[in-house]
């Protein structure tokens, strides 16, 4: 009796030391959740509520983006562009991440400090350099001079320049996910392959390829969300007919004041993100993105 008694007088003590801990929980969550709301929930209900109410309420500005010839074909164009300049990073990162997930020593330290060094640098300044790299008095103009093969041809402010600087910037989030993934295959899967008759090709095709697919998924998934809205190296190094949804976007507000329509724009963007995520989530899990 005096043992259920004891018990009873503590319990309210436990509850109290519990309600105090789930209020310290809340107050110092409480900081983060408002400059969530305030930075990034507040201004996309803004923006959802200026595409239907300006300048009148109505879905007239959904409507003009996919009955408009030119504003679908810009949005053809950006997820085409997207798909091109993340199988070009995926064809390019594979092998490079491969060699630096496979060798050890001076090899590999020297291509992740060579991958890193791009993040040291602004994709700007990288953007910029490929206006000198590729201009009309540029290492590649010179080079075709030197070698007797006439006037180099047109490459800045056109479809191969643009998507050759955002491969270029995109280029090494592709090859660390690929090596964050390729770094926790066992070796030991492949010896095992290689001691039961197995090749070197076989053994990568059958073994290595399909444990490296995570890497393979995130990589292509950071590269593509971030094609997608991409803005100053398209309009550095690209043409106007081969507009992004990020340059409709800025064309609107700058140019023509259609804020309402430009919010339209910019909430299907947000969508077809979304879209692109809920399907990597439901078939892979975004926890998988942080391994």
């Amino acid at each position: 009796m005096a043992g259920e008694l004891s018990g009873a007088a503590l319990h309210p003590q436990s509850a109290v030391r519990g309600a105090r801990r789930n209020a310290t929980a809340w107050l110092l969550i409480a900081p983060s959740c408002l400059a969530l709301v305030l930075l990034f929930v507040v201004p996309i209900a803004y923006v959802l509520l200026l595409s239907v109410t300006d300048p009148r309420h109505s879905l007239a500005h959904y409507q003009r983006i996919f009955t408009v010839p030119v504003y679908t074909r810009v949005m053809v164009n950006t997820f085409v562009t997207s798909v091109i300049v993340t199988a070009l990073c995926l064809v390019i990162g594979y092998p490079f991440a491969y060699v630096m997930a496979r060798r050890a020593g001076w090899v590999s330290t020297l291509l992740l400090t060579i991958v890193a060094m791009s993040f040291w640098t602004g994709f700007l300044v990288r953007t910029y350099a490929w206006l000198v790299i590729l201009g009309s008095k540029g290492p590649v103009a010179a080079a075709y001079g030197a070698l007797g093969l006439g006037t180099a041809p047109q490459l800045l402010f056109s479809t191969f320049s643009s998507t050759l600087g955002m491969t270029h910037i995109l280029l090494p989030y592709m090859i660390l996910a690929l090596y964050a993934s390729m770094r926790k295959i066992d070796a030991s899967h492949l010896k095992a392959a290689a001691s039961l008759g197995a090749r070197p090709a076989a053994a990568f095709r059958e073994v290595f390829l399909p444990l490296s697919l995570p890497g393979v998924v995130n990589g292509s998934l950071l590269v593509f969300v971030s094609c997608l809205g991409f803005f100053v190296t398209p309009v550095l190094l690209g043409t106007p007919r081969d507009m992004m949804i990020s340059q409709l976007i800025n064309q609107q507000i700058e140019e023509l004041l259609a804020f309402g329509f430009a919010s339209a724009v910019a909430v299907v963007l947000l969508i077809a993100t979304c879209a692109v995520l809920a399907i990597y989530n439901h078939y892979a899990g975004l926890d998988r993105l942080w391994g």
